[in-house]
């Protein structure tokens, strides 16, 4: 990484907790629990295998399946708040998903505490501040989404500040979920649902019209409708773009395919992000780096991406306060 790039103050809103896993932290994780892992999981290059969108959400499946413990949710949040910090980010906000940790028999509480553990040794060691969205599994159902709004509405925590959903975007629709999000939006969480990445334009105004969303995860195919654009700004609703995952996934074939800059140029609030890091052979710092080197984002255009990315995030004021203070 650039030493300019290095310096500029970082900010992630979209990681899935459960997709930061390096394959050497879940063959560790995996042989103290006497798990063993599924043939083929990973490729001779050390990295996941998989070839498609399904493949990839059976491999991210298969990975946070060596977990069992709130401690080894404190390990993976620790492990990848350590390596962000390491690269500038001083603030992050990480999906986690408890229908991931009842799979492999660990309850909210138990990953919610071990995840704070984390944040707090982090924090003290390295300056970063993590904070968490607790995430429905599309794929698995409106009434468990229910199930799971409901379970963190009544178990509130100082670091949970948002909700979230994320899976097989092609399973029902944004509106089937309205139930769930607005038992989130109640209990003074933040909104934000995953839309306009496998489907087109029409997944998001199904998201920002049916669901108390103020962020979109991915949203980039929202540049295929001029109206939908203007809507996202007139709503000041903003979008969390992981070039290096849409690359990755094929939803864009290269860099000078992918919309970021038609995104910026339309007016609409983005940050950079780097969605599931080992999966897409990235890294937020890498996402920051690729920004001025395939889009020619200026140093200070970074800048500003970390302050809209601030304003955008679920923090409390105080703790936006700080942060912007950092990026300066």
């Amino acid at each position: 990484m650039q030493a300019d790039v290095q310096s500029i103050a970082k900010i992630e809103l979209h990681g899935h907790l459960e997709g930061c896993i390096y394959p050497q932290v879940v063959r560790r994780i995996a042989e103290r629990n006497g798990i063993t892992l599924k043939e083929g999981l990973f490729t001779s290059a050390d990295t996941f295998a998989w070839n498609d969108f399904v493949e990839f959400l059976g491999a991210y499946d298969e990975a946070s399946f060596c977990l069992r413990s709130g401690e080894d949710y404190e390990e993976i949040t620790y492990e990848y708040l350590k390596q962000c910090a390491a690269e500038g980010v001083i603030y992050l906000e990480t999906f986690a998903s408890p229908d991931h940790a009842a799979t492999v028999g660990i309850s909210y509480a138990d990953m919610v505490q071990g995840c704070a553990r984390a944040i707090d040794r982090a924090e003290a060691e390295f300056g970063i501040i993590g904070r968490l969205i607790i995430s429905c599994v599309r794929h698995l159902g409106p009434e468990q989404a229910v199930k799971v709004a409901q379970l963190t509405a009544d178990n509130p925590h100082p670091y949970v500040v948002g909700f979230g959903m994320g899976g097989n975007e092609s399973m029902f629709t944004q509106t089937d979920f309205a139930p769930a999000f607005e038992i989130a939006a109640a209990a003074g969480l933040g909104c934000t649902t995953h839309a306009g990445e496998v489907l087109g334009p029409e997944s998001v105004w199904d998201a920002i019209d049916n669901l108390p969303v103020t962020r979109i995860g991915h949203g980039v195919r929202s540049v295929e409708d001029a109206e939908l654009l203007l809507a996202l700004k007139d709503r000041g609703v903003a979008l969390e773009v992981c070039p290096g995952s849409n690359l990755a996934l094929d939803v864009y074939p290269d860099w000078a395919s992918h919309p970021l800059n038609k995104l910026i140029d339309a007016g609409i609030n983005v940050s950079l992000n780097s969605d599931d890091p080992p999966f897409f052979a990235t890294t937020v710092g890498t996402e920051y780096q690729n920004a001025v080197d395939h889009f020619a984002i200026s140093i200070e255009q970074l800048k500003v991406i970390s302050r809209m990315a601030v304003a955008d995030s679920f923090a409390d004021e105080e703790t936006k306060a700080k942060l912007l203070a950092r990026i300066g």
